[in-house]
């Protein structure tokens, strides 16, 4: 059992126990006040007896965490998550919390780490560059994530009895509007663009709802738009897999389940990262988006310049069979698209948005123009589910609240039957100066004979 042992100003609580080997050890665990300890030596000799006891461990997060990936992430992840959540453990977990002992993580602990992120330099990339000075508190939201995950795992390998990252206090996130382009910018936007990569993009975005990833890992196989499929409506587009750039290290410890092709390297030079052909991460992206006839024109028009390149560049041109690709026939990665993007909203003085909100404004118009059907909006934009939609554009409400009361006067308040609220609401009119207007007075007689008979009776009377 345990015992408590003064220690200069401090108490000490003294057990054995018996380690992962079956060896006993001694522990010494030392607590500023006697009350302190008292309460230790209780937990341990509780603890002991149930068989509850987690023998104490050196183990570092920094082990604990190549061991977590291992052992579960390997299993558990796709490449895409794979990659994000080992660059979040090697650029910001480790360096502030790998050299901490596993059991010394504590909720005082976690909070600390917390306020140590939101003073830390986001880790720019050779393919993404940081935006802002501090990591934003989306991305720490992402590595508390991770961490409760961990610790969820630790908890369960009986290494740590309870979770630290439980009820985390997170920083506060400012919910900003999402800035979108109207139907009218877009327009202008197409307008201006001379681009052609770019504007079979900025198109398949707003006409079909796509991702990024979705048109630049678009290839000709899954485009239906013979002569045939646009007499009788039906051109459309299968989305069944997305450009990606994973590193090599997922690929190793993943595997290739997910990747479809993998692209060559164009030098020999050693890379940490490969761009594949991968299946999207739910099964609901993998979808058919039907074209507006105009976008099946457009596309039969790329195609037809595309292949008077292949045919100009001959061995030169690489051909994977992609929408979109560079003049060699090499995948178009997203930073080519985004950076024409920019060129385009500068020259044609373009309001200041992201690629990415181009999705935003086809959902947002596609539920105006089809009276907020959530469904066959869900079915083209791939939303693993509908409250998605509803959440991410429910910004659109409010311009269809202001025609609903336009729509309300029309079918309530115009109604006969309240027009006597009108009347009321209604300034009063002014009354007539004193005098007698035979004309107005004999045309009220005309309208109502029944004051004409009582002027009548009243005359007779007299």
């Amino acid at each position: 059992m345990a015992s408590i042992q003064k220690r200069g100003k401090k108490y000490a609580v003294v057990y054995t126990y018996e380690d992962s080997s079956g060896t006993k050890r001694q522990k010494w665990e030392t607590f500023t006040t006697k009350r302190e300890a008292a309460a230790r030596k209780s937990q341990v000799e509780y603890e002991i007896d149930n068989g509850s006891f987690i023998p104490p461990s050196t183990i570092t997060v920094k082990d604990f965490l190549k061991d977590f990936v291992d052992l579960y992430g390997a299993k558990r992840w796709g490449l895409s998550a794979f990659s994000g959540n080992t660059s979040l453990i090697n650029n910001y977990i480790n360096p502030l919390l790998g050299e901490y002992n596993v059991q010394d993580i504590n909720r005082r602990v976690v909070d600390g780490f917390i306020q140590k992120l939101q003073k830390t330099t986001p880790v720019s990339t050779p393919f993404r560059r940081a935006h802002t000075e501090f990591l934003p508190p989306c991305t720490i939201e992402k590595i508390c994530k991770v961490m409760h995950c961990a610790f969820r795992q630790a908890v369960r390998w009986d290494m740590v009895a309870k979770n630290p990252f439980d009820d985390v206090l997170l920083p506060k996130k400012e919910k900003k509007r999402r800035e979108i382009w109207t139907v009218e910018i877009i327009r202008k936007a197409l307008d201006n663009c001379s681009d052609g990569k770019l504007f079979v993009a900025i198109n398949l975005s707003f006409a079909c709802s796509l991702r990024m990833g979705e048109i630049t890992g678009l290839t000709w196989d899954c485009v239906h738009i013979t002569d045939d499929d646009i007499a009788r409506d039906d051109a459309y587009i299968i989305i069944d897999k997305e450009l990606a750039r994973v590193s090599q290290d997922a690929i190793q410890a993943i595997g290739e389940k997910d990747i479809l092709f993998m692209f060559p390297r164009i030098t020999k030079a050693k890379s940490t990262t490969r761009l594949v052909l991968k299946r999207p991460k739910t099964e609901t992206s993998i979808r058919k988006v039907w074209l507006p006839k105009t976008l099946a024109y457009i596309l039969r028009d790329w195609k037809q310049k595309q292949d008077k390149l292949k045919e100009l560049m001959g061995e030169e041109y690489s051909d994977y069979n992609l929408v979109l690709a560079l003049e060699t026939g090499r995948p178009c990665e997203d930073r080519v698209i985004g950076n024409q993007f920019e060129r385009l909203k500068k020259s044609a003085g373009l309001p200041d948005v992201v690629f990415h909100s181009l999705r935003h404004s086809s959902t947002t118009y596609k539920l105006k123009i089809n009276h907020g059907d959530i469904k066959a909006t869900q079915g083209d934009t791939g939303h693993a589910q509908a409250t998605m939609v509803t959440e991410v554009y429910a910004h659109i409400i409010d311009e269809e609240r202001k025609i609903n009361a336009q729509k309300f006067e029309t079918a309530f308040y115009a109604n006969p039957d309240m027009r006597l609220v009108e009347r009321q609401l209604q300034p009063p009119v002014e009354q007539p100066k004193p005098g007698l207007d035979l004309q107005q007075l004999l045309a009220q007689l005309q309208e109502n004979p029944e004051l004409a008979s009582q002027l009548k009776s009243l005359l007779q009377a007299g």
